[in-house]
């Protein structure tokens, strides 16, 4: 069980990252994952707090500014994959935002990395991210150490991310992140932002 403190609402953001059909088709557990993610949701939304959503997509001009070097996604370009417009890569319905929420499109693994999601969350007062999404070796990681880079009180949920490579999540969750982040499942994160 977490010692973490209690989450102040008014500072926190649930981070839900690319929880996209598309993406979530890739998992085995891709329904049980978004029923976890949707009550985090729900938990943070009842508390005050933020959520915030970081979805992947591609514009013919990202396409075109992405150099055949970058081994990651050159594939992507050059077979004009994740079109931002297309259904399979919105976020998925049952997660649909709300008015109030914050909506970025990226086009690195990265959350922040190609958006102005910082910018937007600390004009907001966010101080303290909680982390969900898909995959932990993708987005997680690369959003997971970028925004201990800038300070952020982080929190992963072990429960609300998940990875196809089932060895990779492993060890990212038990060995990695608690370097930079304080896991804590979905019942915890409740806890933690109903405590006085």
């Amino acid at each position: 069980m977490s010692t973490a403190p209690a989450l102040d609402p008014a500072h926190t953001a649930l981070l839900v990252m690319d929880c996209q059909p598309a993406i979530l088709a890739l998992l085995p557990e891709g329904g049980a994952l978004l029923d976890r993610v949707e009550a985090a949701i729900a938990d943070v939304r009842a508390s005050g707090g933020t959520v915030a959503y970081v979805r992947v997509g591609f514009t013919e001009t990202d396409w075109d500014a992405i150099p055949a070097t970058n081994k990651s996604f050159a594939p992507v370009a050059q077979h004009r994959l994740m079109h931002h417009e297309d259904p399979a890569f919105a976020i998925h319905e049952r997660l649909a935002p709300q008015e109030g929420d914050i909506t970025v499109r990226k086009i690195r693994y990265g959350g922040m990395s190609t958006t102005d999601l910082d910018q937007r969350l600390r004009e907001r007062g966010i101080t303290t991210l909680v982390v969900s999404g898909v995959s932990t070796s993708g987005v997680v990681l690369s959003t997971v150490l970028d925004a201990a880079d800038r300070d952020y009180l982080l929190h992963v949920l072990s429960d609300g991310v998940a990875d196809p490579d089932a060895e990779a999540h492993n060890v990212l969750l038990q060995h990695v992140f608690p370097t930079r982040a304080t896991v804590i499942d979905t019942a915890q994160l409740r806890a933690l932002l109903r405590a006085d």
